[in-house]
């Protein structure tokens, strides 16, 4: 059933010239579906060594057989929003499947904020962090779901983070905007209930992306995914399968959840 169960569908997903959504949109593309990758810019792929540009990152998926296009822009921006859709539907058709994982913990200066804790973070960095995890979800599901609720269909994944559901300290402005993107998901799935459109959320735990790498000091022991233990980083791929499953048909029946892919790592009833 798994083989090739998007065949027909496009799949749009935002954050994903390279890292974490690259290999979801990787996963998409191998079950069959035409998918739309995006980058803040055209350059932005090459920014830890991953891909010179989005233009190859694209071209890495053809090997699937479906139809690939690349858009840019900032998801906090309504006309940028509007020009790439009109691209996708120009090049794959309507959009099915929408993941949103543009984000991050990236502030105004494009790094981690610093300071990075709650009564010291820059108010700069307060906005951007906000744009780029809430209110860019937000105008990408006002954009691309109403033609789901029109045709009767379709699958949003927010991608929010372990942090989302846990006390943190730093990235506490990061955490509470995944937290909110949590709640937005149920309570768009809560607005969708009679539409055929089911929106769902995922948590990553840390996962062993470039960026990840680059952006932090980690921790070796963590870094190997062939040991037993589950106290590790993930690999892209553990957080690409559960984005596959709740985009395809398997997940029919699963709306307004959260799936925390962490290895366990924020154990709790609820």
């Amino acid at each position: 059933m798994t083989a090739r169960e998007l065949s027909g569908l496009t799949a749009f997903v935002t954050g994903s010239g390279r890292g974490l959504g690259r290999v979801m949109a990787e996963r998409l593309a191998e079950l069959g579906a035409n998918v739309a990758i995006h980058d803040l810019d055209w350059t932005r792929p090459s920014q830890y060594g991953e891909f010179a540009d989005l233009g190859e990152s694209a071209k890495g998926l053809e090997k699937h057989g479906t139809r690939v296009t690349a858009v840019t822009g900032n998801i906090g921006d309504r006309d940028a929003i509007a020009e790439m859709k009109r691209k996708i539907e120009a090049d794959l058709g309507d959009v099915h499947v929408l993941v949103n994982c543009a984000g991050g913990d990236i502030g105004a200066k494009g790094v981690k904020p610093n300071p990075n804790n709650a009564l010291d973070i820059a108010y700069e960095d307060i906005r951007t962090l906000t744009e780029n995890n809430l209110i860019g979800t937000m105008l990408v599901c006002q954009a691309f779901v109403p033609p789901m609720v029109k045709r009767g269909s379709g699958s949003v994944i927010n991608i929010a983070s372990a942090a989302a559901h846990i006390g943190c300290s730093p990235e506490v402005v990061y955490s509470t905007l995944k937290a909110a993107v949590v709640h937005y998901t149920r309570c768009l799935a809560k607005e969708l209930i009679d539409d055929g459109v089911r929106v769902n959320a995922i948590s990553p735990g840390a996962t062993k992306t470039a960026r990840f790498q680059a952006s932090r000091v980690v921790d070796p022991a963590r870094m190997d995914s062939s040991q037993k233990s589950l106290n590790r980083y993930a690999e892209a791929e553990e957080i690409a399968e559960a984005v596959a499953f709740l985009a395809g048909p398997r997940a029919r029946f699963i709306n307004g959840q959260v799936i925390r892919v962490d290895g366990g790592f924020t154990i709790f009833p609820g």
